[in-house]
């Protein structure tokens, strides 16, 4: 497929799938039109890439469905360029490739490591290389390049891990799924006066955090 079909789809993509859907933040919708989502994908799910869906990458892993990743960028929309990032549950790079065209410091944690060294390649050939990506356990954050004005999960705990809120700036943001396989919902937390307060988003389907 040339260069022109495979943009031809991503223009529909973002048009008939974020914006039709109330997704209206320019970075997002920007690095969204920008971004080759079928460099993210195996090259046996090309075909997938700019579906409505989320597609397997392997390992049991799946890239979101674009709705989803916008969606999520969407809430960190308040944040500015220059803020520091936690994203755990990096998968193949894409979120992480949304993140940074959308000017934010972001560290990576992926769990598996023949992921994280893929989509590391893939970032770099792109020009969007994250501050940090490293394979690790996100459910202990990354303390050492904390505080964040926000993390960002795409794998469901069954209840938000202690070291999350320790690790985020006052007034920071927590963006992840919460709960079991078939009650997942996304939610928000803000920090607020040393107490946080969540907000719920909508139901998903996530893979589960690894030691949740």
């Amino acid at each position: 497929m040339g260069d022109a079909a495979i943009r031809s789809q991503r223009e529909a993509m973002v048009d008939k799938q974020l914006v039709a859907r109330g997704i209206s933040d320019e970075r997002v919708l920007a690095a969204m039109r920008e971004i080759p989502r079928h460099r993210f994908v195996p090259s046996s799910k090309l075909g997938l890439a700019y579906g409505d869906r989320p597609v397997p990458i392997g390992s049991g892993q799946t890239i979101s469905q674009p709705y989803i990743v916008a969606m999520m960028s969407s809430l960190l929309s308040e944040l500015e360029e220059g803020a520091k990032v936690l994203e755990i549950g990096s998968g193949s790079g894409y979120q992480t490739a949304i993140l940074v065209h959308m000017g934010l410091e972001v560290h990576a944690i992926e769990i598996l490591p023949k992921l994280a060294e893929a989509s590391r390649t893939t970032l770099e050939e792109l020009d969007l290389t994250p501050a940090s990506l490293r394979a690790a356990n996100g459910q202990t954050g990354l303390i050492e390049h904390a505080p964040y004005e926000a993390i960002i999960a795409a794998a469901c705990a069954k209840r938000l891990p202690a070291a999350w809120p320790e690790q985020i700036t006052p007034g920071g943001t927590i963006v992840a799924p919460i709960g079991r396989w078939r009650r997942q919902r996304l939610a928000k937390w803000q920090e607020k006066d040393g107490a946080l307060h969540r907000s719920d988003v909508c139901g998903v389907r996530f893979v589960p955090l690894v030691g949740s």
